[in-house]
């Protein structure tokens, strides 16, 4: 997919997920150069912030422009509170949190981040969840994560289509990395037959990146390149 040598960009460059997918990038020798993006790398880093999100842009706009760009940000716990079990247990305040972290802010990242993209073929993925698929909610509760990530997940089909009457060959994608031993999974993962370490999960993603075709609108797709449900 990506020329040799290609450029990267990645977004949330110092959470468990985000740092193995740099690590993998500088183990692969057709990327020439890996921009790294975070609260303490960069110019500084705050998805809740517009105007330092367009400062950031502009600073890393110098370094490219990049071939694969990825969002590795994201919060399951808000303020010290875990997913929703209950509708007895939501807050108006945590779910507007939810919301400004994982589908308002990564949105506006892809708006300022975007423009960054190199020309033919390249990828703009975003880390989501498979809690986000509508068509795969089994289970219930967890209401902000998974209406969070199901805003996320439409953001990123309709960004998909603008982007691409411009740049046919750009590849949109939400990620579904799987569990992944983190800070993040670590209250939630007790149990689970699969819990991935974050270097295999990067490793992954990124073949399955690799592999992706063209096609109208977003990617939705697992660690094993299995399409998701919206």
């Amino acid at each position: 997919m990506f020329p040799t040598p290609f450029r990267a960009l990645v977004l949330g460059a110092h959470g468990a997920i985000g740092q193995a997918f740099v690590d993998v990038l500088h183990k692969d020798t057709r990327c020439a150069h890996v921009e790294q993006v975070s609260r303490s790398q960069g110019r500084g880093f705050d998805l809740l912030e517009p105007d330092g999100l367009a400062a950031q842009a502009q600073w890393c706009a110098a370094r490219g422009p990049y071939h694969l760009i990825l969002d590795a940000t994201g919060a399951l716990t808000i303020d010290g509170v875990g997913p929703e079990k209950s509708l007895a247990a939501l807050r108006a305040q945590g779910l507007a949190t939810a919301f400004a972290i994982n589908a308002i802010g990564p949105l506006m990242a892809l708006r300022h981040f975007s423009p960054l993209l190199a020309p033919g073929p390249s990828v703009y993925a975003k880390l989501s969840a498979r809690v986000g698929s509508i068509g795969d909610n089994r289970k219930g509760g967890w209401y902000g994560y998974r209406a969070s990530k199901a805003a996320l997940n439409m953001f990123l089909q309709t960004a998909a289509i603008e982007l691409q009457r411009k740049q046919p060959e750009l590849r949109v994608v939400a990620l579904q990395p799987g569990t992944v031993r983190s800070a993040l999974s670590h209250p939630f993962s007790a149990g689970l037959a699969q819990v991935l370490e974050p270097h295999d999960a990067a490793a992954r993603l990124m073949a399955v990146l690799q592999g992706l075709s063209p096609k109208a609108g977003a990617h939705f797709v697992d660690h094993a390149g299995q399409n998701i449900p919206w």
